[in-house]
């Protein structure tokens, strides 16, 4: 079973792309899926996923180059039509230490306020 097959099923965001489960869609093609967050942490708060099943970012490889350049591309487009004219933040969580919540890639894309700083240091 490849990171395509594995877990597609009940993935929660499998379920969206398959309209199984309502989302806000924000942007839709035949490689991605953006849609608002139930959770926002600002004014802007996008999710933007693959609509096959990868479970991480760390299970990606050559072969996701296309999906993976339509995410990042996608984000300031999103941005700036959502109104985050004065910048915004591009997280993708990864793994257990990365603080990955929901096994499916996703990218969260969050601004229309000072969203803080990056990260605690220790």
């Amino acid at each position: 079973m490849t990171s395509g097959e594995a877990g597609a099923a009940d993935c929660v965001f499998c379920r969206i792309v398959r309209g199984e489960i309502p989302a806000r869609r924000a942007y839709e093609d035949e490689l991605v899926l953006a849609f608002h967050d139930i959770r926002p942490a600002a004014p802007v708060h996008v999710l933007i996923i693959p609509k096959a099943h990868v479970a991480s970012l760390a299970d990606c490889g050559a072969g996701h180059d296309a999906m993976l350049g339509r995410m990042l591309g996608l984000a300031p487009r999103l941005a700036r039509e959502l109104g985050a004219t004065g910048g915004f933040r591009t997280i993708v969580n990864t793994g257990r230490d990365g603080r990955q919540e929901v096994y499916h890639l996703h990218m969260h894309v969050i601004g229309g306020r000072d969203t803080g700083p990056m990260i605690a240091r220790t």
